[in-house]
């Protein structure tokens, strides 16, 4: 059973590989976006701003 780890609040039922990944990805809707892209053979660019300063794309 999927639950949101601030909450408690119960999301849904997932397999154990898929509620494990989410979790490890630490719930963060973009972190599971930029996995999927990497998968997808679309590697996370990061766009440089300033010196050490990168933004995530949108």
């Amino acid at each position: 059973m999927d639950h949101c780890h601030e909450t408690g609040r119960v999301r849904g039922v997932l397999c154990f590989n898929c509620n494990s990944a989410i979790g490890k990805l630490g719930d963060d809707p973009d972190a599971v976006r930029r996995a999927a892209a990497y998968s997808e053979g679309n590697a996370w660019k990061p766009t440089l701003v300033a010196p050490g300063v990168c933004r995530l794309p949108s």
